[in-house]
């Protein structure tokens, strides 16, 4: 690697960081009325990624977005599934060119996923624990 190209790495790297740094603490949530109670890292980033479209139990899974940029988005996807931006970005390239995916819609924040979320017992997000009320159930504490 160039000394350029490790150092533009470096910078990315260091970015990232600090945009997750600046994020609180996320959670990932369902529906109070959903009969998900718990689930662990691994099936979380197979439903984010495309890889399930189910919940443990069986029940139809589909997940809700924050916005492209948004800091809670990055933290996320970096802890949950380890892939930066440009990482998710060539990941769901690749499933919509062959036609096996579509990357899941997105809400403009925390509140407005909350409140998706809590109308639909099918429905998956993250939202800044601070954006938690009784309507919606955390299944997952994004560490």
């Amino acid at each position: 690697m160039t000394t350029l190209a490790a150092k533009l790495l470096g910078a990315a790297a260091l970015i990232l960081a600090c945009a997750c740094a600046r994020a609180g603490d996320l959670v990932v949530i369902v529906s109070a009325r959903s009969s998900v109670e718990t689930l662990r890292t691994d099936q979380v980033a197979a439903i984010f990624l495309g890889q399930s479209a189910r919940f443990p139990g069986g029940a139809l899974a589909t997940a809700l977005d924050q916005p492209i940029g948004s800091a809670e988005r990055d933290q996320f996807y970096v802890r949950v599934t380890g892939k930066t931006p440009a990482l998710l970005k060539a990941h769901w390239s690749k499933l919509v060119f062959t036609g096996r995916g579509q990357p899941p819609r997105e809400l403009q924040d925390s509140v407005a996923v909350r409140r998706a979320v809590a109308e639909d017992a099918g429905l998956i997000g993250y939202i800044d624990r601070e954006a938690l009320d009784p309507s919606v159930r955390q299944v997952l504490l994004v560490r």
